[in-house]
């Protein structure tokens, strides 16, 4: 449901002005017409959902990872229907973490630009920092000099910061009648001047492909311009390497059957080696020192017919767990095979701390180092809790995993609410008003630490259904 109503960027109105008055195509039908087939991973969909920015419905902007003649892309499409496709502050993280990835895996970068710039109320949250909008030029520069093709379609009025995005790409297109590009419009032109100028005079399609050199390409219709993308793409000499083509089983248990696993209470743990067996190719795992730490389970396996490494929480992180972490860890990293991390880690306990679990804090400090400094790549799937610590040793966001998912059931916190069932007391009557206090507390924590609070802030790249985790 959430996902469906995101998927209606600004709302009927707004589509309605998008694609009747102004005659151009919805953000998700301009990327049919790029895209090789339909397999089309969105990245952060729910990001901006419900975030103190008004009335605005999502981020304002569309991400995600596909192929354009054959070649893995990472998308930036601009969606005008919310606010002109006016950049707002979490519409900023969502691009920079696109071009994060973009460099990580080395993808020829696609901007689909159609914006208003900056939102100006919310200028020092976007404007200033170092991880503001700034940083979107600094990375499509840095990214030109790694030898990462970026190309970009002007296919709606970019203004301001908006205008920078396509001329810092190495081809831009420009669509006819619908795309331009100034850093101050026609209304800001008669407030200073009290001259009126059209959009096309002052930055249409015909002055930028003929006077001003800004683009490279005329087109006289959106499917035109995507079609010559197409086109630019096949002549960037920018072919990875030929993907094999590897058989592979399905799990010999149903995908389906997750939905009916993904752990809710995180009281009690659920044998990990259930949710596992379906999602290995055949089912089949090659368990690393399965008798010893027994609360992490370690091995090897395929998925989708990649061999990976799997380490998934199966309870507490002991000592003897961690030690074993390490150990598994560092194999993989010495043999260069991806980690899949699956997390349902422990909530901690209100107890004292003992002899023992200084033991073990050492032990995760060991595993934790180990997880920092793996040299391979590393996707991280929250099956269930996460929670303090673990969830760095588990690499968490923090550790800055190539990819990091969230299940639906997911719950992000430092510590798990239900802990703070009882108030400890301090005196006669020193804790008048601390139950009133703590309930407000629980139910901070309760609503922040949702998969959906998380998502929409970019904590993640997105929470995806566990019968779709082998796919995604």
């Amino acid at each position: 449901e959430l996902l469906e109503a995101v998927s209606k960027g600004g709302g009927e109105d707004a589509i309605l002005r998008h694609t009747q008055r102004n005659k151009k195509l919805f953000v998700r039908e301009r990327l049919k017409l790029l895209l090789d087939d339909e397999s089309f991973l969105e990245l952060s969909p729910l990001a901006g959902l419900n975030m103190p920015y008004g009335d605005v419905p999502a981020a304002g902007c569309l991400t995600g990872i596909g192929k354009i003649c054959g070649v893995w892309c990472v998308f930036m499409a601009n969606d005008a229907t919310v606010k002109g496709g006016t950049i707002y502050p979490i519409g900023v993280k969502k691009q920079l973490r696109a071009q994060e990835i973009a460099m990580q895996n080395r993808l020829l970068s696609v901007y689909l630009t159609d914006s208003g710039g900056a939102f100006l109320p919310l200028q020092s949250e976007l404007f200033p920092d170092k991880s503001h909008g700034g940083r979107v030029f600094y990375n499509e520069a840095i990214m030109s000099a790694m030898r990462i093709p970026q190309v970009a379609v002007v296919c709606g009025s970019c203004v301001a910061g908006g205008a920078y995005v396509p001329t810092m790409a190495e081809e831009a297109v420009i669509i006819d009648k619908i795309g331009t590009l100034f850093l101050a419009g026609p209304p800001l032109v008669k407030a200073a001047t009290g001259e009126y100028v059209s959009p096309e005079d002052l930055g249409g399609a015909k002055l930028h492909s003929k006077v001003s050199g800004c683009t490279d390409h005329f087109a006289s219709s959106e499917k035109e311009a995507y079609e010559c993308i197409r086109n630019v793409i096949s002549t960037l000499n920018y072919d990875p390497l030929p993907e094999e083509v590897i058989e592979h089983d399905g799990p010999l248990y149903s995908s389906d059957e997750l939905l009916g696993l993904a752990p809710q209470d995180y009281r009690c743990t659920l044998p990990v080696k259930l949710i596992l067996s379906r999602l290995m190719d055949g089912s089949r795992f090659q368990e690393f020192k399965a008798n010893y730490g027994t609360t992490l389970v370690t091995g090897f396996g395929h998925v989708e017919g990649h061999l990976v490494g799997i380490v998934a929480n199966n309870g507490e992180l002991s000592h003897d767990a961690s030690l074993k972490g390490s150990h598994f860890v560092q194999l993989c990293s010495q043999r260069s095979i991806p980690i899949l991390f699956f997390q349902n880690t422990a909530p901690h306990t209100a107890e004292p701390t003992s002899i023992s679990q200084v033991w073990q804090l050492k032990a995760q400090a060991s595993m934790m180092a180990a997880v920092a400094c793996a040299a391979v790549p590393k996707i991280t799937i929250v099956i269930g809790g996460c929670y303090g610590s673990e969830s760095y040793i588990m690499c968490g966001r923090s550790f800055s995993p190539n990819f990091l998912f969230l299940w639906p059931n997911a719950r992000v916190a430092i510590v798990d609410s239900r802990h703070f069932s009882t108030v400890p007391q301090a005196g006669d009557n020193d804790c008048t008003g601390d139950e009133s206090e703590l309930k407000h507390l629980k139910e901070k924590l309760e609503e922040e630490s949702s998969a959906f609070y998380s998502s929409a802030r970019l904590w993640d790249d997105g929470v995806i259904l566990p019968q779709n985790t082998r796919k995604v």
